[in-house]
């Protein structure tokens, strides 16, 4: 079954603000909409009922991705309650199933968002040109998706000590500001990658209809 459309659930405003600059870079034979949420909680709490929805309408060419911050939470838990909140509204998820037909991707950033800035750290400087060009090469920074203390508090102290959001860290903005100079195949974040993957996945499969 070929892929014409992608409904992503999100758990904040920013990461919808960075997504929209970036999936025409990722899925531009593909049609998709966002649909962002409070945060995790709000986003978990309102899954069941969402999903519940889909599986009564959603059309066969049509996927749903959750996407959601890992914070400090175990990785696999959390992916096992995503899976059975899908399996409970009826809906084959790509982790559940072995060569069938899958609805639903569950993709998490490792730990937040902010990781995936800390990837394609060439983009930070487009938007902020004060901050230092040799993060990357930090031994702390190295991993964009093992930071240690917190990914976004992290980059947040890098910006103020540049000179920017001295009164905090402006979610939406920064994503605004940031995702449209990233390039998306070059980002170090092992989590953006896989999620890319997984866009890509859709993007063949909807090419070989």
């Amino acid at each position: 079954m070929s892929v014409d459309h992608v409904e992503i659930l999100v758990e904040e405003p920013s990461m919808e603000t960075a997504l929209r600059l970036l999936l025409p870079k990722m899925i531009e034979d593909l049609s998709f909409e966002i649909y962002p949420y409070q945060c995790k909680q709000d986003l978990i709490a309102n899954l069941p009922d969402r999903l519940r929805g889909y599986h009564l309408w959603l059309p066969e060419n049509w996927r749903v991705v959750v996407l959601l911050d890992r914070d400090a939470e175990d990785c696999r838990r959390l992916k096992n309650q995503l899976a059975q909140i899908a399996i409970s509204a009826g809906m084959k998820t790509k982790s559940t199933v072995h060569l069938e037909p899958f609805v639903v991707v569950n993709r998490l950033a490792i730990e937040e968002l902010e990781a995936w800035y800390f990837g394609d750290w060439a983009a930070v400087h487009s938007a902020y040109s004060r901050v230092s060009r040799t993060i990357p090469y930090k031994a702390k920074y190295r991993d964009p998706d093992a930071i240690k203390g917190g990914t976004w508090e992290a980059f947040e102290r890098i910006l103020k000590r540049a000179g920017y959001f001295n009164g905090g860290l402006r979610k939406i903005e920064a994503a605004r500001a940031i995702a449209q100079y990233m390039t998306p195949k070059i980002n170090r974040s092992k989590s953006f990658q896989v999620f890319r993957s997984c866009l890509r996945e859709m993007v063949l499969e909807g090419k070989n209809r």
